[in-house]
């Protein structure tokens, strides 16, 4: 029986994964949660699988969680913590042997360090946190011998379809996109696009920050970032396929010519046990590939010109140092003001372009590096929004 503390409980990956964790129950428990603002979803999660430790985002969350436990006639009630503390508390929570990571953004970075530091197996939902520190972060799952095991679908397909292989044997690896709402659209449809159609994902069920990505294509090319820290390849040996079925989850080609491929149903709680039970395969209740069902596999080269975040993610891992970290952080901001309304959709790739061409670029070797160009990456997009992109509220 191993413990484990999930970081984004409440969120999508956070519930597959207790989805997951109530199908295995000879071989999981809950050690600790962590959730954000969902405050009755995380009482209902405590009412289930009594963590001991439970960290809420605000001080002002604690009371309201706790009137949700007594009503639930929870006791005794779990130590209750609150902000980036009780992230961290969460991540580093003794009796924790698995800590997933599936917050969204920079605010999951130092949890995952930490639990990463401390040995931890760290199975990551959280593109931000090699994105933004690839070289500490695998420096120190190595030092400290955890574990850092990808739960994205695609580079969860590629772990698997990487076992047994040696990295001089492969030519190149394929991360399959689905090309989001937009992948047949033209420059001006998505410039006028609207926040509800780039919400409009045809595939997967995600929260608003990951499905933006998707339809701009950043998500693919925070991935080809978290890729090449994941596997230990360069730029030019990371492809990206557009496959609009979404079956295919990624590729290995090897330096032979073969093709090895993962394939799967749309559900991510395939890919969390995966990551949690590894190096095992168990048996699971979770649906079937009918592959005598399947009419046809596509694949397309992305559009750059179409979606340049893409382009800009590959230049920024080219750029190296901190310009991922100051590219992801850009985005945030840039993402997080078109879902309000502020900026149109292309804007956010302008604004990702600005904030990189004018980053004082420089090693990412310490976290005070990471986090300085965090920091000012998210001032000078904000400081772009306000004085150069901002446009009447949509109605």
């Amino acid at each position: 029986m191993k413990n484990i503390s999930i970081l984004g409980s409440t969120g999508s990956i956070g519930q597959s994964t207790l989805s997951v964790v109530q199908s295995l129950p000879d071989k999981f428990q809950v050690a600790a949660l962590a959730a954000g603002r969902a405050i009755k979803r995380l009482a209902d999660q405590v009412s289930t699988f009594r963590p001991a430790l439970v960290s809420v985002a605000a001080e002002a969350d604690v009371p309201l969680l706790q009137e949700m436990l007594r009503g639930r006639g929870i006791d005794p009630m779990p130590e209750i913590v609150w902000g980036e503390a009780g992230l961290l508390a969460v991540a580093c929570w003794d009796a924790s042997e698995i800590v997933v990571s599936s917050t969204v953004g920079a605010v999951g970075f130092l949890p995952t360090y930490s639990a990463l530091r401390l040995g931890r197996r760290v199975c990551l939902a959280n593109k931000e946190t090699l994105v933004m520190a690839g070289e500490l972060m695998t420096l120190a799952a190595r030092e400290s011998g955890s574990e850092l095991l990808p739960v994205d679908s695609e580079h969860n397909a590629l772990h698997q379809c990487m076992r047994g292989e040696r990295n001089d044997e492969v030519a190149r690896l394929i991360l399959t996109a689905s090309g989001g709402p937009f992948r047949l659209a033209s420059r001006e449809h998505i410039q006028a696009a609207t926040v509800e159609q780039a919400l409009a994902h045809p595939t997967w069920q995600m929260g608003s920050k990951i499905t933006i990505d998707s339809a701009t294509l950043m998500n693919k090319g925070l991935e080809v970032i978290e890729a090449s820290w994941l596997f230990g390849f360069g730029p030019d040996k990371i492809s990206v396929a557009v496959h609009p079925q979404s079956i295919v989850h990624s590729m290995v080609e090897m330096v032979d010519g073969s093709i090895i491929a993962q394939l799967g149903v749309t559900d991510m709680r395939l890919m969390i046990q995966y990551a949690l039970t590894y190096p095992d395969r168990l048996s699971s209740q979770l649906p079937r590939l009918g592959l005598e069902k399947l009419s046809k596999l596509e694949f397309f080269e992305p559009d750059l010109e179409r979606f340049p975040c893409l382009k800009l993610a590959y230049e920024a891992l080219k750029e190296g140092g901190t310009a991922p970290a100051a590219m992801s952080a850009a985005n945030e901001v840039a993402v997080a003001s078109f879902l309000a309304r502020k900026i149109r959709f292309m804007d956010i790739p302008r604004i990702i372009s600005e904030t990189l061409d004018s980053l004082d670029k420089r090693p990412a070797s310490s976290l005070e590096a990471v986090l300085e160009a965090d920091r000012w990456a998210r001032e000078f997009a904000a400081s772009r929004i306000e004085t150069v992109l901002t446009i009447p509220a949509a109605t």
